[in-house]
Formats: C-alpha cells, structure tokens, sequence
C-alpha cells in the first residue's frame, strides 16, 4: 500500500509530502490499474493536470479480478484508498470505458503519456519449465488465469500447470473445487507455491489444497499435449508418462501489454509503467507507479538514483 516504505533515506520520499509541479505539463495515464491509479494520484498531489483513461466501467484492473480469488477481498483496499483520493483532487480527470487506440492517444494532445496497461497471462506455456512454447496446446481446452478471474470456466477435470509459484496457482485451483471441478496442480517443484515459503504462507497453503482434495503432481513437469492426453516428465530422472487432459489451465508468465508504446514511442514522450513494463507484483506496480511521478519533471542525478547505504570497498 504505502510506496514510500523503505525509501525514505534512501530516495528522500517522505510518506505524507511530495514535490510539487515543475512545469504546466498535461498527463495521460492509460489503464486504472494499481500503477496507472497511484500515478494519477501521485501525479495530482503534485498539481499536474491528469486525465485518466480506462477501458472498462470499472477501475482497478487485476486488483479487481485478483481480489474475487477465495481469501482475497482485502486486496481491494489498494483500489478503494486510491479512489477515495482521486476524489479529493480536481485537477485529476477519469475517463471510464475509455479503450483509447494509437490514434485517440494522438488525438488527445497532453504532453506526456503514460501508460498502465498492465499484462496477460501467457497462452502459450512460457515460464520457468518452458522457454519456448508448449507442444499440441492447439489440441487441448484451455484457459489462463485471465479466464478464470473473468468467469471462463472449465466444465473439468482440470490439469492445472503450475510454473510460476506463487499464489496464483494455488487459488486457481481452490477455486475450481469451490465448484466441485476435479483438480491436479502439477509442478515442477518440489512443493505447491513454493515461493510463498519467502511469505511464510506454504504449510497453511499446501495444507489447504490437500484439505479440499486437489491432487498434487510435485517433480513434475508439463512437456506436451497430443489430442486429449498429456505427457507428464519427471523433473528429476525426465521419465515420462501419459495422462488424461480433458481440460488445461496454465500459470507460467505474462507478458506486458506494450504494443500501444512500441507504436508511439518515436512519435511523443511516453512512459510506461507497473505490469506493462515489467510484469511482477501489485506492490511492484504501486511502487512503480509512485516512482514515476515523484521523477517526472525532476533532474536525474548520475549514477545510481539513491544513496547507498555502504561506500567504499567491503
């Protein structure tokens, strides 16, 4: 929630001051997501005139698709303080159901845009098992997380590939036996979400998919499909074996959703920013999002942009 946290010494962020405008500049920020609100609020604290465009009726982007997953619903606050902001800030404009085009963006004339269009997840199987997309995927039924959070759903069973090892896999998966819809997680790590191990959150989360019947398929990796069956592979001894693949759900990677920057950056002075530039956390996006507008308008010292905490040799 709170970008500032940690970088108060280090970047000179206080947590309730922020500079104000440099310049009479206009500011688009499209996409409403955790980056794109943050900017806007950021961006208006400091007196810049904002205009902020999103696609649908709705604002808060993958924070509102993430926060209706089982335990969940207190990830709205993200969304919920934001919005209450940008209401005490007149010189911050919102546009909803506002999917702008290269054109629109042209037309629209500010003198910075900003964009926030965040990510999707990938179709194709990329992660950390596949560097290179999956085999027969054209033959089997599948989603992505995407899917699942916007109320495409499998009928099941569901092979549930999980390779990026976070939360999302596991809440996936509950969700689906919410809707009594038979579930195997297979990853090729050694324990479900093994990252939630650095949030201390893996024996309750393990716990809870053994709990609610999901089958765990651990060492064990996602290699092929071939019309309906899939081929599993030991990630150890890379033995093989075929199983049954009504259905596919895939949590690997995503990719940012940057083709609106790649066709106007050589045209106007564009940024982006949050998942669209790197997909990763929501904190990373609000943090993002902050960063950009404390530096716009404001000189970029040379070297590294903060104070080190050690200098010199070890």
């Amino acid at each position: 929630q709170n970008p500032t946290m940690g970088e108060e010494w280090r970047r000179g962020w206080h947590p309730e001051q922020i500079a104000a405008k440099r310049s009479n500049k206009s500011i688009l920020v499209v996409g409403a997501g955790p980056a794109g609100l943050e900017a806007a609020v950021s961006l208006g604290r400091r007196g810049y005139d904002v205009a902020l465009a999103e696609g649908t009726r709705e604002l808060g982007g993958r924070v509102l698709r993430e926060s209706s997953l089982p335990g969940l619903a207190e990830w709205n606050r993200v969304v919920d303080y934001r919005l209450g902001q940008l209401e005490k800030l007149p010189n911050v404009e919102i546009y909803r159901e506002s999917l702008l085009d290269e054109e629109q963006i042209l037309e629209f004339g500010s003198d910075h845009v900003v964009l926030a269009t965040g990510s999707t997840w990938r179709r194709t199987g990329e992660g950390h098992w596949h560097t290179s997309p999956i085999e027969g995927l054209e033959t089997a039924r599948l989603y992505t997380p995407d899917d699942l959070m916007t109320g495409k759903l499998p009928d099941g069973p569901v092979l549930l590939f999980d390779d990026e090892h976070y939360y999302m896999g596991g809440l996936l998966a509950e969700k689906l036996r919410a809707l009594d819809i038979a579930v195997t997680l297979i990853t090729p790590e050694a324990k479900a979400s093994l990252y939630t191990q650095n949030t201390e959150e893996h024996p309750r989360i393990q716990a809870r998919l053994i709990e609610i019947g999901v089958e765990l398929e651990l060492n064990t990796g996602l290699d092929s499909l071939s019309d309906g069956w899939a081929s599993l592979v030991c990630a150890y001894t890379e033995q093989s074996r075929e199983v049954k693949a009504h259905e596919i759900v895939l949590v690997t990677s995503r990719e940012p959703n940057d083709e609106l920057y790649e066709a106007l950056s050589s045209q106007i002075s564009i940024t982006r920013i949050g998942d669209c530039l790197a997909p990763g956390t929501i904190a990373a996006a609000v943090y993002s999002g902050h960063r950009f507008a404390r530096e716009f308008d404001e000189s970029t010292p040379e070297g590294a942009p903060f104070k080190r905490e050690r200098v010199g040799p070890c």
